[in-house]
């Protein structure tokens, strides 16, 4: 069996430490890249927040002409009723 020596141990501390670090700088990258689509995931949410914000407005502006065209069509009808002078 090979003799342990510091030397030796030193070696393996220092592949260790290596190993570390590039674990430690791949968990940094994958945590800039986590905020990146969180800041993604935000900007689409307030996207569809404002276009569900449109759509309600754009419901509402048709639900007034409606509301108008069908006081029109009752006033017409009601004037072929009615009798002309």
């Amino acid at each position: 069996m090979a003799d342990i020596t510091n030397e030796l141990m030193y070696e393996l501390l220092k592949r260790v430490h290596g190993d570390v670090a590039a674990l430690k700088e791949g968990q940094r990258e994958i945590r800039l890249e986590l905020n990146a689509m969180r800041g993604t995931m935000v900007s689409m949410q307030q996207d569809i927040h404002n276009i569900y914000g449109i759509l309600s407005r754009h419901e509402t502006r048709l639900d007034r002409i409606e509301n108008r065209l069908e006081l029109r069509e009752l006033a017409e009808a009601q004037s072929r009723f009615e009798p002309h002078p």
